[in-house]
């Protein structure tokens, strides 16, 4: 992509992704995504009320009068996106292919964090580690990632969450909040395992991308479809209904899989299908978050 038009293509990004960012999703990111706990801020005299528990006995003794320690929360956090670089994130049957949504939604939780006074960081995944911006402030930094996520291409194509959770759990020695933004096509059979862990260390929130043929398949007759990872064409007669109904329960079977896995290993998740708002979705589980 020439220079000229890929500063296009991130201005028009960055004024939709800040404006939803600061106008929608400010209130609720703060409350949803917590700090890491809370800091000693102050010592002032004991008050009626106050828990004795926070009693500093040292400054008590030194003025012969009860003081407390008063604490604030750690509010700053690092917040990773992992996001999902292989072929079939090039998919899309309506007005926008999963990669389009992908890069909107990494933006405006890019923007949010910054807001926030947050760290950014970002792991880019295939069925290998494509690419690591290491977490940190600033729009400069911001910009740089929506950049990456517009241009960057991957070396390969296939899908392996699996192995971007395990990078998280080494690169990212402190706790932070990591969103993995994915269609979760993978065959994988040790994604919740994967899950467990990492969410054991860290705040771990999945958003599964997905366009609405992939859960239905129109019946429209004989058709040429290649397999966007591994390259592979097919002929398909659309117009079997035992095809259609093969089709229909693979992706029946593998969303229930799929929620299984988030659902034991404790991640919280949505799906966002490319047709909807994904901001109502987001909206959704940030809320779900704040009343837990």
């Amino acid at each position: 992509m020439e220079h000229t038009e890929l500063l296009k293509k991130v201005r028009k990004i960055e004024i939709k992704s800040r404006g939803l960012s600061r106008n929608i999703f400010a209130g609720e990111y703060h409350s949803a995504f917590k700090g890491r706990g809370m800091a000693f801020s102050e010592v002032r005299e004991y008050q009626y009320g106050d828990d004795i528990r926070n009693i500093d006995w040292n400054v008590t003794a030194r003025y012969n009068r009860p003081f407390i320690k008063v604490f604030e929360e750690e509010r700053e956090l690092t917040v990773m996106l992992l996001i999902d670089m292989s072929g079939s994130r090039n998919f899309g049957t309506f007005s926008k292919y999963k990669k389009d949504v992908i890069t909107e939604i990494s933006a405006v939780l890019a923007f949010s964090a910054i807001q926030n006074n947050d760290k950014i960081g970002v792991i880019f995944f295939s069925d290998k580690i494509e690419k690591f911006i290491p977490p940190k402030k600033g729009k400069t930094h911001t910009l740089r990632i929506i950049s990456e996520l517009i241009n960057f291409e991957p070396e390969s194509k296939g899908t392996n969450v699996k192995l971007a959770l395990e990078y998280l759990t080494n690169a990212i020695k402190k706790k932070c909040t990591a969103f993995i933004i994915s269609d979760f096509i993978d065959d994988n059979k040790e994604l919740q395992r994967a899950l467990n862990v990492a969410n054991n260390k860290h705040d771990v929130v999945g958003l599964q991308i997905y366009d609405e043929r992939e859960v239905e398949l129109p019946s429209i007759g004989l058709i040429k479809m290649k397999d966007a990872e591994t390259g592979k064409y097919l002929w398909v007669d659309t117009s079997d209904g035992n095809v259609r109904g093969y089709y229909a329960n693979w992706w029946k079977q593998h969303n229930q899989q799929l929620d299984n896995a988030f659902t034991k290993s404790g991640v919280d998740y949505t799906s966002i299908n490319t047709r909807e708002d994904y901001v109502k979705s987001l909206m959704t589980l940030f809320k779900k978050r704040i009343r837990r």
